[in-house]
């Protein structure tokens, strides 16, 4: 029969006594979308295209104008 220890906490889980979650130190995931109607899509550019534009701004402003573009 396996005896425990005075100090150690019987659980019904399988999560180790040194896993102790406090939730009210816990912080809203700073990586999750702000907006829930937003959605982004990350496109991989070329190097020699992403030297010309500096941040995703610029890519949505030129590719919007060549949209407007096609027929």
């Amino acid at each position: 029969m396996k005896t425990t220890h005075s100090d150690e906490i019987p659980t019904n889980d399988n999560l180790a006594p040194e896993y102790t979650f406090d939730y009210k130190k816990a912080k809203p995931n700073r990586f999750a979308a702000k907006d829930k109607e937003r959605k982004m899509t990350v496109v991989v550019l070329d190097e020699d295209v992403a030297k010309v534009f500096s941040n995703p701004e610029t890519v949505n402003k030129v590719l919007r104008a060549l949209i407007e573009t096609m027929p």
